[in-house]
Parts: structure tokens; sequence; C-alpha cells
């Protein structure tokens, strides 16, 4: 396993510097260049305590934080605060951890989940998680980033917790909660690109590239010179959140932006470390990717030649619901226009599997080999906060579509043979949009992020004249969950909905059953319906706004919904008569 360099936090990866200086204080200490370019302070009687500020002085320059540092209270500007995250009492020796399979995510955004914004408001409202039925509580980014608020993506101090949200004690309590409460934790991690302000790391070394970039700017460095260490800083960093603070899984965005053109490439290299350590803390730990690749590489097993990750998220099923309930074309949302693509990628996994994808203007993907591969290794969602804040005015399908509509997404994920994932809110159609939010201090930099969202949108065909401003407090504030929508009888409805259908797929071994042959789908474009089978049960959706008879051998009904009065309308031998927006979920008699 590597070295634990992170647990030295006085010491300092500098391969370039001619002098490196530690500041305690009012004071600064001679550094001395030690094995692998490893600075380390020249006096062995520091007096360091629990809550010291340190930072260093590059060649006369800084001083910097530290790379490694696991605190900073005034922000990725300041000095670094010592901490140590072995001095928090766990009460969690009982929790065994959740495997992913058969598990329901619940993605969340800390600083727009609560009125505060904290974790500590959020362990208030983990009960709300237990009764909706999910499993893991996925977190978006936590680690420094310049600012009072963001998404989280444009951190730059991979080690620390935002002090917005309460900093790594707070972190460690929310961690504890979630197992009391029985749920695993999922943090969102990003490895791929450092955000805009506050990155001092090439002050210290080569952990950037010159190569080729990204769509966020200069690639991270590993497979250049000095990558070796670049490559232990992200793993170690990894390994830190899984052991250290309890973690139960990790999402690595946006993969396909990792440039590694070494024989193991990094996430091959990370996925054989966590397995090393889920051996030693004896629970599960899992690595889920964000990839754009559509690639099933990524979660083939090591022993067949794969990265062996858990899981990868599934764009293409987010697509097809989408455009099936919206009618939405623009832009990606194009080559899904017929119900066709929802019917495959609900048998294949991935719709783009090799075939042209008119909005790249090529082909993309590869076929998954469904005789072998588990569907649960698909991570699935009709909303999550790439879909929602990426649209030009960051709105919800709640904005768009009926109650009807809603509860048609919802059975498709929860009773599709993937790993579905739920968007905070989502459960009870949240009226709030979730926007794209930033609070860049630098006004330069503010204003060409603003500038920056209008021009993404020009290929959606999207108005650049209603896209919110990121820096505008007010984008933030109006991202908040509305806690109080929870009164309306409507979202209480669609709540209700939500739990059942939890309830419904955990008591149903079908609905568990990760064998793509277990599933098969019949479909009707003209009439706009569609039949999913899950082993002895059928999910029967009309997607029209008229009513229409489907063909389907179902018996006794399990639940069902419609946007207004009763889902089925009549019922004959083998024929339902289906209202408009409605789904029934019933036993299959054939």
């Amino acid at each position: 396993m590597i070295s634990r360099r992170h647990r030295e936090p006085l010491t300092v990866w500098a391969p370039a510097a001619s002098r490196v200086d530690l500041v305690l204080g009012d004071s600064s200490i001679p550094m001395t260049r030690g094995r692998d370019a490893w600075w380390v302070p020249a006096s062995d009687s520091l007096n360091v305590g629990s809550e010291t500020d340190y930072g260093f002085l590059i060649d006369g320059e800084g001083p910097f934080p530290d790379p490694r540092s696991l605190r900073q209270p005034e922000g990725v500007h300041g000095l670094s605060r010592t901490y140590d995250p072995a001095t928090y009492r766990w009460k969690d020796s009982a929790w065994s951890g959740r495997q992913l399979a058969g598990g329901v995510i619940y993605e969340m955004h800390v600083g727009t989940f609560t009125p505060d914004g904290t974790l500590d408001s959020a362990i208030d409202r983990l009960d709300h998680l237990v009764e909706l039925g999910v499993d893991f509580v996925e977190v978006l980014p936590v680690n420094g980033f310049n600012g009072t608020h963001n998404w989280g993506y444009d951190g730059v101090l991979w080690y620390t917790v935002s002090e917005n949200y309460g900093g790594p004690a707070a972190y460690q309590r929310f961690v504890d909660a979630c197992h009391a409460a029985g749920l695993g934790v999922i943090q969102d991690v990003v490895y791929n690109h450092l955000g805009p302000s506050g990155n001092y790391l090439p002050k210290f070394g080569p952990y950037l590239t010159d190569g080729p970039g990204n769509t966020w700017g200069s690639s991270v460095n590993l497979d250049g010179e000095h990558s070796d260490q670049v490559r232990n800083y992200i793993l170690e960093n990894a390994l830190m959140w899984l052991d250290e603070y309890h973690v139960d899984g990790l999402r690595l965005d946006a993969v396909h932006a990792l440039v590694d053109s070494r024989a193991t490439h990094l996430l091959e290299e990370m996925a054989t470390e966590v397995a090393a350590l889920s051996a030693a803390v004896r629970r599960p730990l899992t690595l889920i990717a964000e990839s754009d690749l559509n690639d099933p590489t990524l979660i083939t097993p090591r022993e067949a030649n794969g990265y062996g990750l858990d899981g990868q998220w599934s764009d293409d099923f987010h697509h097809a619901v989408h455009v099936a309930l919206s009618r939405e074309t623009t832009g990606y949302y194009a080559d899904f226009e017929p119900l066709s693509a929802l019917a495959k990628v609900l048998t294949r996994g991935f719709f783009h599997d090799g075939t042209f994808s008119s909005f790249r203007g090529r082909i993309h993907g590869r076929a998954i080999d469904t005789e072998r591969m588990p569907a649960w290794r698909l991570v699935v969602a009709n909303q999550n906060h790439d879909q929602i804040g990426n649209r030009a005015t960051g709105d919800r399908l709640s904005a768009s579509l009926d109650s009807g509509q809603l509860a048609i997404a919802a059975a498709l994920t929860l009773t599709s043979p993937f790993t579905p994932m739920l968007f905070m809110g989502e459960e009870w159609g949240a009226k709030t949009p979730w926007q794209f939010f930033t609070s860049h201090p630098e006004p330069e930099l503010g204003k060409a992020t603003a500038e920056g969202r209008i021009a993404e949108f020009e290929r959606m065909g999207w108005d650049p004249n209603v896209v919110p401003d990121p820096q505008e407090p007010s984008t933030f504030a109006n991202s908040k969950l509305n806690w109080d929508e929870l009164q309306d009888v409507d979202s209480a409805r669609l709540l209700d909905w939500y739990r059942e259908l939890t309830a419904l797929r955990r008591s149903r071994p079908d609905l568990l059953d990760p064998r793509f042959g277990a599933t098969s789908v019949e479909f009707d474009e003209d009439e706009r319906w569609l039949v999913l089978r899950r082993g002895s049960v059928a999910i029967v959706i009309n997607f029209d706004e008229q009513e229409h008879t489907v063909s389907a051998p179902v018996g006794a009904e399990l639940l069902s919904f419609a946007s207004d009065g009763d889902a089925v309308r009549d019922r004959r031998e083998g024929i339902i008569q289906l209202a408009p927006h409605s789904v029934l979920i019933a036993e299959l008699t054939d």
C-alpha cells in the first residue's frame, strides 16, 4: 500500500525549489531537502499543537497553504491549520458498510440541502432519507474552494473540508450520524482539474501538465516527469476519505478528463489500493466513475483486463427518460427522440454503444457484454446536479412536467435493473431550481464565469438571456431546498409514491435482479406506451396525453399513479386502459 504522507503535515514535496521555509506564527524555520524532494523542518524541537497555523515559503515567495492541508480556517489563500482526524471518537464500530448492488443513492449538495447549508444541519434531515428508503448519501465535493458558496467542482485543496460546511470535525460527525441511521456515505471527488482561484500547487511542483488540457483548464500530471508523486497525492487523498473519515465510497468526477498514458491507468491503480483497504477494514468500499465515454472497460474487473471500478454513471438513461417525458430534442437530446431509445437503454445499458452521435458528429461508445456484466454497475438518474444545474435556468423536471410524468420518471429509475440515484428534492417534486452558482471574490473571474456559461448553452439552443448570473447571491439562495413544500398535498402524494417504490424494490427480488436478460421491453411508438418486464413484475406506462389501451397480461396491482384520478380506467382479460401520464406496476400472469 502507498505511503500516507498526509499524516505528516509539516513536510512538503517541492522538487523544483531551491529553498523551502516553514512558517509557524511569526517564525520562519528553514527546511531540509530529503528523499524524493520531500522537505522536512531542519529543527527537530518544534512545538506544534493540535491547532497550529502554518504555511510554506517557496524560494522566498508565500507563505502558501500546505497542499495536504486538512483545515483552512481563513480560506484557500490563508495559512493551513493542523488537524488530527484520529482525535475524533467514532461511534460506528458496529457499521459493516453497504454494497452498491441493490442500493439506492441520494445525491446531496450540503450548501443547498438545508437553509443553514452545513453538515450539522444536514444531520437533522437524515430521518427523511431513512423514511425515503435510500441506502447511500452521495455528497457533492466538500473540499476547499474560494468564496462562500460553490458547487464544489472548483476545489483547490483536496484534503480539506470547507469551513463553510463546518470543517473536518463536522464532516466526521455527519458520516458518523449517517452510519447510525443505516446510511452509507459516498463522497464526490474531483481529480481531473483544479479551480481557478487559490490553486498554489504549481508553486510546489509539477502537479499540472503543459500538455493537452481539458474543458476546465490544465490537466493533472499523471504520466509526465515527477508524476509518481502527483499520483500518490491523489491516491492518498482517496484512501484518506475511505479510511480516516470512514466514507463508504467515492464518486470520481469526469474520469474521461484524466489524461494518463501509463501502462497501468490511475483508475486501475486506485481500484487496487481501495480493494486492499477494503480487505483491511473489512467493509465494502465503492468506486463510481462519471464518464462521458460509454466505455465498459471502467467497470470490467481487473481480472478481465478492465479497471475494476464498481460502477459508472449512465447519462444515456437520463437522456432517454428526459426525452420520453419532455419531448425536448435539442442538442444532445436529439438522438433519444424515439421510445426505442429508452427501450434500448433499459435492456442494453447504453444507447450509444458504437453508434453515431449527432451531437458529437462521430461514432460514440462501446457495447456492454450483457451476458456477463451485472446491470447494477450502471448508476442511473432521471435528474442529477449536472443535468439540472447545467440547464440554462437550472429548471428541474417539476418545472415542466405534471405529477403523473414525475411519477413515471421515478418508476423507471427505481424499477430499472440499474443502481438508482435520486437528486435532493426530486422525491417531492421540489419547485426550487438548482442553478449554477459561484462566489469568486475576483471580479474578473466572476465575469469570465458568467460569460462562459452563456457560451456553453449555444449548442443546446437555449436562450442566453434567461441564464442567471452565477455570481449573484440570489442564484445561490434560489437553489436552496424549500422544505415547507412538503406540506403541499401534491408534494406529499409524490413523496409517498417514492417511498412506496423503494419499499417495493426491496421486497421484490425480481426488481433487484441484475441480469440484463431478466429485463424485457415492449412499446408502441405512435401511442407512446411502454411495458417494462422485470421477472414476474410489469411496469406499464402511458407517456401520452390521451388514454390508451395496452395489451399486457397483468394480474394483481402492486402500485399505480396518474396525474388525475385512477391510473387504470378499465381492465379486461389481458387488456389495460391507462389514464394519460400514468403508470401501473402489477404482477405478470404469464
